[in-house]
């Protein structure tokens, strides 16, 4: 079983301004504090032409429903991989380690009218019986609410 989740991020900018910004890792600690992480580390490096982006960071497990809570306990560490073979396409791979379940996808920019709209898309898969489809709907709620932080920090960012 697996959940899809994608998502549309918008910003008022040209394209070029908002991979820029994709690739600052300051805008990446921003985002990080306005989720609340507990602890973060940002890199970003060169990559043929592209970029890679990976954020290991720590979050607090509060508010999760008991039957996630018992499998994650009270911090959750999330490492988020981004493979940019251009400006405007990544391959999104997102891990919790130590925990059954992965997250892989893309995300694309695409430019119209001076509006940059990013299209976050992915595919949760969480391998326990039982509860597995349950988890990956909390895991799509959490990352849905982290992709509406990031877009608000982004549109702060641009202006």
């Amino acid at each position: 079983m697996s959940k899809r989740l994608t998502h549309d991020l918008t910003y008022d900018a040209p394209l070029a301004d908002v991979a820029a910004m994709l690739a600052d890792p300051a805008f990446r600690e921003r985002v990080c504090d306005a989720q609340g992480v507990l602890r973060h580390d940002v890199t970003i490096e060169a990559s043929g032409e592209g970029k890679h982006v990976r954020i290991d960071q720590v979050q607090a497990a509060r508010g999760l429903p008991s039957f996630a809570a018992k499998f994650v306990g009270d911090e959750i560490s999330i490492v988020q991989d981004e493979e940019w073979s251009a400006a405007e396409h990544a391959v999104l791979t997102v891990a919790i380690p130590g925990k059954p379940g992965e997250m892989a996808g893309t995300i694309t920019l695409v430019e119209s009218g001076g509006v940059t709209t990013e299209t976050v898309d992915l595919t949760i898969r969480v391998g326990i019986p039982l509860v597995g489809g349950k988890i990956e709907g909390v895991v799509a709620d959490m990352l849905l609410k982290a992709l509406k932080s990031e877009n608000k920090v982004g549109r702060d960012y641009l202006s």
